[in-house]
């Protein structure tokens, strides 16, 4: 039997609406399905604005799924509460400053560049400064403050986070982990438990 790449449209709904979710587990996703996009608290708009370009380079998305999940949002959420995502390099500024100082960056590199900021550049413009940036060629003075390769370490890191723990995104590979009250006991290779959907 192969293992399903896709769950029905409807999956993760119909279990967090089931006895098979913990109370908790079911508090976050519906938190995460629901999330409104609201007002900027700690971006500008043209830094989020930048932000989310150099986010659709690195996680590019396609609204034939019927969503699109918002990168930048939680990232404002959490920089504007000032809170931590659990970690940094101990060379890194703290996550507001990182975040300031890695979006001026991208726009000094691309002037140098190109002569125009990052938001004006063509994809592949873009996508070749960011490849200079993971690998800390990128020409500017605030990369000589700022690890390029961390910040962009960091990023892509909170961003693939951000992406990947969407229920719908998890719905759309084949997740089902969320179903976590009852356990898991088939756990051999091909084997599937009752609750979890049909390949379709």
């Amino acid at each position: 039997m192969s293992q399903p790449t896709q769950y029905p449209t409807g999956t993760v709904r119909t279990l967090l609406a089931s006895e098979h979710v913990s109370d908790r587990t079911r508090e976050v996703l519906t938190d995460r399905l629901n999330r409104p996009t609201g007002p900027l608290g700690f971006f500008t708009p043209d830094e989020a604005r930048t932000l989310r370009q150099i986010a659709d380079r690195l996680v590019p998305q396609s609204d034939t799924a019927g969503y699109v999940v918002d990168l930048i949002g939680p990232v404002d959420l959490r920089l504007t509460n000032n809170e931590s995502d659990g970690w940094r390099y101990d060379v890194m500024p703290a996550d507001r400053e990182t975040f300031r100082q890695g979006i001026a960056g991208f726009h000094e590199s691309a002037q140098a560049l190109y002569g125009q900021p990052f938001d004006r550049l063509t994809n592949s413009q873009q996508d070749e400064l960011i490849g200079q940036v993971q690998q800390g060629t990128a020409p500017g003075t605030v990369w000589q403050q700022l690890s390029p390769t961390r910040f962009f370490e960091e990023l892509l890191a909170e961003l693939a986070v951000i992406y990947y723990s969407h229920p719908l995104v998890q719905e759309g590979f084949g997740y089902a982990g969320m179903a976590d009250k009852p356990g898991w006991t088939r756990i051999g290779l091909n084997e599937r438990e009752d609750r979890e959907p049909n390949e379709l």
